[in-house]
This record gives C-alpha cells, sequence and structure tokens, in this order.
C-alpha cells in the first residue's frame, strides 16, 4: 500500500507543470510586419491561482493592443520610445504602450493564453532576438519571467522572459 502511496504521489508530482514559463507561441516575427502575441500562461505560483499577468513591451513593438478576456480587466500604460519607428504608408510613432496588465483569477488547474496584436518594426534587426518580460502575481507568490540572456558561454536561466526571433520580411510584403 506505501508504495502505491509513493507511486500515485510521484505520478502527480511529474504530471504537474510546476518547471513550465511563460512561453510565445509563435517563436519568430518578421521585421516590418504584424505579429500576434500569444503568452501562454501553463499553472499559477505552486497551487495558487494566477490573478494578475504584466507583460513589458520591448522597444520597436508598436501599434499593441491587447485582446479582451471575459472576466479580467486591463491597463495599459502608455510611454516615448527611445527613437521614432516607422509603421505602415509612412507613419512615425513616438510613443505608444510600453506594458499591458491583465488583471483577473485563473486556477492552478488550468491553462491560458493573453493576447497582444503588435506590429514589429522595420527598424529592429533581423537576427536577433526580442524579448517580452512577463511578472505573472498570483494568491500567494509571484514568477519573474524577466532574464534574459547576456550571451555569456554555459548561462543558464532559471526564469527566461519570452522570447521571439526576428526574421527578415517576405519578399513582396
Amino acid at each position: 500500500m506505501l508504495v502505491r502511496v509513493a507511486f500515485i504521489a510521484v505520478m502527480t508530482l511529474a504530471s504537474t507543470p510546476t518547471f513550465a514559463h511563460v512561453t510565445l507561441e509563435q517563436r519568430e516575427a518578421a521585421v516590418g510586419g504584424f505579429y500576434k502575441a500569444v503568452l501562454r500562461v501553463p499553472h499559477g505560483c505552486g497551487t495558487s491561482a494566477t490573478v494578475r499577468l504584466s507583460v513589458q513591451i520591448p522597444e520597436g513593438v508598436i501599434s499593441v493592443k491587447p485582446m479582451a478576456k471575459p472576466g479580467w480587466q486591463i491597463e495599459v500604460k502608455r510611454g516615448a520610445y527611445a527613437k521614432p519607428y516607422s509603421f505602415l504608408h509612412g507613419a512615425k510613432f513616438t510613443e505608444g504602450v510600453t506594458s499591458v496588465t491583465w488583471t483577473g483569477k485563473l486556477l492552478d488547474a488550468y491553462y491560458d493564453e493573453f493576447v497582444l496584436s503588435t506590429f514589429i518594426a522595420a527598424e529592429l534587426p533581423s537576427g536577433g532576438m526580442l524579448y517580452f518580460p512577463v511578472v505573472q502575481d498570483c494568491e500567494q507568490g509571484v514568477h519573474r519571467w524577466i532574464e534574459v540572456p547576456t550571451g555569456k558561454p554555459g548561462e543558464t536561466l532559471g526564469d527566461p522572459a519570452p522570447g521571439i526571433k526576428l526574421v527578415p520580411q517576405a519578399k513582396g510584403h
């Protein structure tokens, strides 16, 4: 009987996504094009429900519009960009959304997605990475998915920020 209880406990722990991270569904985005950022949240903090998810918008990501979620409130913070960025038809953006916060409740037993419609400015270099630091507040505890690689050999990140690789825009666009 004791072996059976231990087996059930191990299987329960193994099936719990305790070590999962907040990630982006699409891992690449074309510079000079639209990008639908889908942040996937697989768990809370331990067994505690997520009550707030805040994402920092990286420099060069413009025209940001969060998708409404039933039962959640959205707070959008705006600010100036470090430099102007080109949008469609020659428009220049000098300020815009710098962070988005959803407040509501997502039980640890459930998975959900938080969506942003964005535009990746053509001024950003293709080939590099772009990171969206996320802070996940729970009823008890917090996960700060904000670590960004520095490029040091052998580097490992415990709480990595979700990131995308910037690729050239397809010809003809």
